[in-house]
Parts: structure tokens; sequence; C-alpha cells
């Protein structure tokens, strides 16, 4: 574990922080002029292609912005990836969350990245280029939507709650899938509506603005989830797994929630 930031390094991580957030809008500019059309496939291979053809509009933007930023950081170069990284500092970036909903002219898509330290994110920024909202978190200085302060909600009946999951990825081994559609089944029963769509990042936002109560996922790569932790848990949200236990990249389990509803959200997906 790294040692506690001195008052140089939040300095330093604050203005980070901005630039950061200006680097992922400039990514997000260059995208939403790429949007709009339904982008027409046939085949697995054309849509990798055109996946990785927004992924290259973004990280064009993004690799040199941030590079410059922090120049020691190493880059995670495969935002499927999970686990834990090595030792030191590392942007965890995913130039098109939800890329395959850009690609299907669907608004729920956003440029996220992410300064991870020692396995700990320390800020992050995530922007949604189609409503222009920015938003940004760091360790110890809140959670914020284009400046605002954002906090969790106070529902503490799960019976009352708006919960959320997500695929982890395309191609699931066969044992998650049937765990996320049983989880989904437990959760129509105790929760008030259940949401499930893609990209996980977006949900974690919702949770951390207070508008959706609980978030699980199976599995999952670190740009999915890290993003979403640090908004989660600097707007006053618990993360954990699916079990209560401490969550941290290796586990095989996720779940982001409001303080009142934690325990109920674990009884429901542990059964």
């Amino acid at each position: 574990m790294s040692e506690t930031p001195s008052t140089t390094d939040v300095a330093t991580d604050a203005d980070l922080l901005d630039r950061t957030a200006a680097a992922v809008r400039a990514a997000g500019e260059a995208l939403r002029e790429r949007s709009g059309e339904v982008v027409r496939y046939e085949s697995r291979e054309e849509l990798m292609r055109a996946l990785a053809a927004n992924d290259d509009a973004a990280l064009a933007i993004l690799r040199p912005a941030l590079t410059q930023l922090r120049p020691q950081a190493r880059w995670v170069e495969d935002e499927l990836d999970g686990g834990a990284l090595p030792a030191g500092e590392w942007w965890v970036v995913d130039p098109v969350e939800g890329n395959v909903n850009h690609l299907h002219a669907l608004p729920e898509w956003a440029v996220t990245a992410t300064l991870v330290r020692d396995n700990r994110p320390v800020l992050t920024a995530v922007h949604l280029p189609l409503t222009g909202e920015t938003y940004t978190a760091s360790a110890g200085g809140g959670a914020h939507l284009d400046g605002r302060p954002l906090n969790v909600s106070a529902t503490v009946d799960l019976g009352l709650s708006i919960v959320a999951t997500s695929q982890a990825r395309p191609d699931e081994d066969e044992k998650v899938v049937r765990r996320v559609g049983a989880s989904i089944t437990a959760m129509l029963f105790d929760a008030l509506v259940v949401r499930t769509s893609v990209p996980a990042t977006l949900h974690l936002a919702n949770v951390a603005a207070g508008r959706t109560d609980a978030f699980w996922q199976f599995a999952g790569a670190r740009a999915d989830l890290l993003p979403g932790v640090l908004l989660v848990t600097e707007a006053g949200g618990r993360i954990s797994d699916i079990e209560g236990r401490p969550w941290t990249p290796q586990s095989e389990s996720f779940l982001a929630t409001a303080p009142g509803v934690h325990a109920q959200a674990i009884a429901t997906l542990s059964r």
C-alpha cells in the first residue's frame, strides 16, 4: 500500500484531475462527431474493426495527453483485462466505455480515465459526450458532477430501490451467465425495479448520484469498475463483493450500494 499523500501530492492530484477531465472531454468530442448513425456489420470481424476504429480515435487524443500529465505512469493496454496491477502508477482507460452502444446510435457511452496508484484508484474522470456531463472523483476529495458534489441515496428498503446489473463481457463462461440470470431473478423478487444494460460505469455513476440504489456484476474488467469504485466510495456508498467481503480487482463479484440497502442486497444476491 502507498503512503499517505503529502499536501504537495494532494495539490498535484487535484491539478491532475482537472487536466484528466479536459482530456476525456476532448476525446469525447472526437467520438461525438463520429456518432449518430448506426454502424452496420455482418460478422464478428467487421464488429471488431468498427470498435477498434472508435478506440483509436479516442486514444489518439488520450494517450499523448495523459502521458504528458504523468510520464512515469504505465498504461494498461487492454481495457478488458482484470486482476491486480504491479506496484506503481497506471492509467486505466476505457476510450469508449459502451462502445457497442455508440455503434448502434444509443446514448449510453462514455470516455473514462482513472489513475491507479499501488492498486488504489486515486482520481477518475468520466465524460458523457452526448449530455456534456463530466463525473469526477479523487481519493479523499469527494465525487462531483460538473463540479456539484454527489451523494448516494438515503434509501433503506431494497423493496423501494432501483437496482442494476451489467454483463461483464461478451462470450462469458456459461457458469457466470447462469449466475447472472439467477441474480436478476432474485432481484426481481426483492427490488422495486431491475435495470440490465451496459456499460457498468454509467450504472455506477447513477449509484454515486443517488439516482439508483445498487449495482452488481460478476467478474468484470478493471476499466469497467475502477472509475465507479472511486465515484461511489467518495459519494458515501459501499463497495464489496456480493458476499460482503472487501472487493479487490481479483474478486469474482462486485457490489456497489447506498449504505442503507447494502446488507439487504447481499442477502438477496447470496441466496
